[in-house]
């Protein structure tokens, strides 16, 4: 018999909230060959080079308003795992993750770091999601009254 290694709520809390842009918590969780996992990298990288552009090029670039949300979006969603492991009860926690362990053996119940990891989870969360919204919004915006004062300006 073969003992299985029995997955920590806290540790993918954590995992989550520091390397959930980058799909660590669901690789963790499901192993390497996890597509939600590997589609986190891409999304990230592109908001990291959306970051480089606005840094080389100022708010005038055509190309990191397109990139910056879909790093942010990434990152958020690794906060929502984070949440969403940090919150899950103990015993569905061993159902989901650990089926051997909820059969008798038990494991170690997820305690306060976890619930130090949701509320880290919270706060980056929150704060890369309403920053996103927010910079996809003005741009949008600033290109609609860029596109009527074209129109104008074409009118005799």
């Amino acid at each position: 018999m073969s003992a299985a290694r029995v997955k920590s709520k806290t540790l993918a809390t954590w995992l989550a909230v520091v390397g959930g842009g980058f799909g660590l918590h669901r690789f963790y969780l499901h192993g390497l060959r996890d597509g939600w996992g590997w589609l986190h990298v891409p999304m990230t990288l592109l908001g990291m080079a959306g970051v480089q552009r606005m840094a080389a090029f100022g708010v005038d670039d055509h190309v990191a308003p397109w990139l910056l949300p879909l790093g942010g979006l990434s990152i958020t969603a690794g906060m929502l795992a984070a949440i969403l492991c940090g919150l899950c009860s103990d015993e569905r926690w061993d159902a989901r993750h650990n089926p051997e362990a909820a059969s008798g053996r038990g494991t170690p119940p997820g305690g306060w770091l976890a619930v130090l990891g949701v509320i880290t989870a919270l706060l980056i969360g929150a704060a890369m999601l309403l920053s996103s919204i927010t910079f996809t919004l003005q741009r949008y915006f600033e290109a609609q009254v860029a596109a009527s004062q074209a129109e104008a300006a074409r009118r005799p």
